[in-house]
């Protein structure tokens, strides 16, 4: 494999992308494939520590524009020290959100618009997934899977997760190539199924 795949998981809170990406790792190490598992934000030591304060309660004032902007300073360090080079070793990049994630609680969520897009081309210098899994889940069952205590993120309002959802239709339908979406109330057994089978197409 000269180049590695990059495949993400989008979705709404509690959607299950944790339990899918670990199923798909499994599958794909019994078959010979060199994986990767990240995430985001985070990836990196720096994307760890900007983590915590984008998803820390004590920042509940964080403007909209510097919550986007922490984010893809985040995706910055993460494609140029984890993403890419794992790619260039010809790995499977498996990753919990991307840009993607971006675009629907930043641009639709948090209404900021293209600017959004914008600061994340900056950011990721063209490397995009070559499949993006999106489990979506309704926003008022989102919040009944997660068992910790709820972030900043999760925290806000339904109105703004309301938003997310119907931004994260929007990317669906502008990337038919690209992203798979798929019901989160299906079974683990079924979802799975479906990831597995669309990566047997690109691998």
């Amino acid at each position: 494999m000269e180049r590695g795949i990059f495949i993400t998981f989008e979705g709404t809170d509690g959607s299950g992308k944790t339990t899918q990406i670990e199923i798909l790792k499994t599958v794909l190490e019994k078959m010979g494939y060199n994986c990767i598992f990240t995430r985001e934000p985070g990836g990196t030591l720096l994307g760890e520590e900007l983590r915590k304060i984008i998803l820390s309660k004590d920042f509940g004032n964080m403007l909209p524009e510097t919550e986007a902007m922490l984010y893809a300073a985040c995706r910055a360090q993460h494609v140029e020290e984890v993403i890419r080079p794992a790619l260039k070793q010809g790995k499977v990049v498996l990753c919990d959100r991307y840009i993607d994630s971006s675009v629907a609680y930043q641009k639709y969520g948090r209404k900021l618009g293209s600017m959004v897009e914008k600061i994340n081309e900056f950011a990721i210098h063209g490397t995009m997934p070559d499949k993006t899994f999106l489990l979506m889940l309704d926003p008022n069952k989102s919040k009944d899977r997660i068992v910790r205590e709820l972030d900043r993120l999760e925290s806000e309002p339904y109105e703004y997760h309301d938003r997310v959802y119907k931004g994260y239709e929007k990317i669906a339908e502008e990337n038919p190539d690209r992203v798979v979406r798929i019901d989160g109330e299906k079974s683990i057994e079924c979802i799975a199924e479906i990831i597995i089978e669309e990566v047997r197409k690109i691998i």
